[in-house]
C-alpha cells in the first residue's frame, strides 16, 4: 500500500528550484501526482501529493526537503494526505474562462461565488496582478468543471457578474485551451 503525502514548499523563487524540490521527492522514492508550481512575488509555492513506499514518512521527506540549500530559508511542510488521489467529484475540466480588468477588492470572491451559484467546481484557478500606465490590472483563469446541461448557464451568470465589475470576460471548452 503507498503512502500518499502532500506536499507544501515556499521560499524565495530561483533558477533550477523546482529541479531541485523533485529530485529530492523521487530520491526518497516520491511519485508527484497533482502538482503545482507558481511564481507569487518575489517567492515560489509548490503544492504537490506524492505516492511514497509504505516504509518513507512524512518527517523523513519534510528534513530531506529542509536540506535542500534553496529551501534553506524557506517553509517546508509534509503531512499525510487522508484521501485517494483521485478526487471523488469529477475534477475534468470542461471550460477554461480568462476574466480581465482594473483591480479591485472582491473581484476573485465574487466570481467565485458565481461559479459555485452555478453548479461550477473551479478545478484550478491562477491570477496575476499587473502594473499597466498607472493603473492595476488583473488577469484571472479559471478550470472550471460543469456538467454538460448546466455549462451554457453558468457561463452566462459568471459574464454578467464579469460585466457588473467593468472585467472583460472570456470562455472557451477545454479541449480548445491553450
Amino acid at each position: 500500500m503507498a503512502n500518499l503525502l502532500r506536499i507544501h514548499v515556499s521560499c524565495e523563487d530561483g533558477r533550477g528550484l523546482l529541479a531541485a524540490v523533485a529530485s529530492c521527492i523521487f530520491d526518497h522514492g516520491g511519485d508527484l501526482g497533482d502538482a503545482t508550481f507558481t511564481r507569487l512575488g518575489e517567492q515560489a509555492e509548490f503544492m504537490a501529493v506524492g505516492e511514497f513506499p509504505d516504509h518513507v514518512e512524512a518527517d523523513e521527506v519534510q528534513r530531506a526537503l529542509r536540506d535542500v540549500p534553496a529551501l534553506e530559508d524557506g517553509e517546508v511542510s509534509v503531512t499525510p494526505f487522508g484521501r485517494d488521489r483521485a478526487s471523488v467529484t469529477d475534477g475534468s475540466v470542461t471550460h477554461v474562462v480568462r476574466v480581465r480588468g482594473v483591480d479591485r477588492p472582491g473581484l476573485m470572491a465574487r466570481l467565485a461565488e458565481a461559479f459555485g451559484e452555478s453548479g461550477a467546481n473551479i478545478v484550478r484557478m491562477d491570477a496575476e496582478h499587473r502594473e499597466l500606465d498607472q493603473r492595476s490590472d488583473y488577469h484571472m483563469r479559471f478550470e472550471i468543471h460543469v456538467a454538460p446541461d448546466r455549462a451554457e448557464a453558468c457561463l452566462a451568470s459568471v459574464s454578467n457578474t464579469a460585466e457588473t465589475m467593468s472585467l472583460h470576460f472570456q470562455a472557451e471548452p477545454a479541449e480548445n485551451a491553450g
